[in-house]
């Protein structure tokens, strides 16, 4: 393979990879709230105030669009934290976020994620 076809080959390789990185990744299910105010899995003191939750597996940092499927409001927070850790829920939002979200009273919700930004 000459120069020039290797170099397009990288190329066309490099852009998929950045349309695949830019493609948002999204999940659904049920979300609960919490409102501690001890220190987070990523050593931030949790503020019930703030845009932020916990979620499993994403980086801290990491920004995440989440909708309230049964009402359609929506809000983005920050992951800070680790959990649930009760079977069946994806997110544990702050109590700030779940007002936001319209879920307080109920406890928990059906909802989307989607990654916005990660670190």
């Amino acid at each position: 393979m000459s120069f020039s076809a290797r170099a397009v080959v990288v190329a066309i390789v490099a852009a998929i990879s950045i349309a695949t990185l830019s493609v948002a990744r999204a999940e659904s299910g049920h979300a609960s709230w919490y409102a501690l105010t001890s220190r987070t899995a990523s050593g931030e003191r949790c503020n019930p105030n703030a845009m932020t939750a916990a979620h499993r597996t994403l980086p801290f940092g990491t920004k995440v669009r989440v909708e309230n499927l049964r009402n359609g409001r929506s809000i983005v927070v920050r992951i800070n934290d680790r959990g649930p850790y009760v079977n069946g829920r994806i997110i544990d939002v702050t109590k700030a976020a779940a007002a936001k979200l319209g879920f307080v009273e109920k406890g928990t919700t059906n909802v989307r994620l989607t990654v916005l930004s990660s670190n």
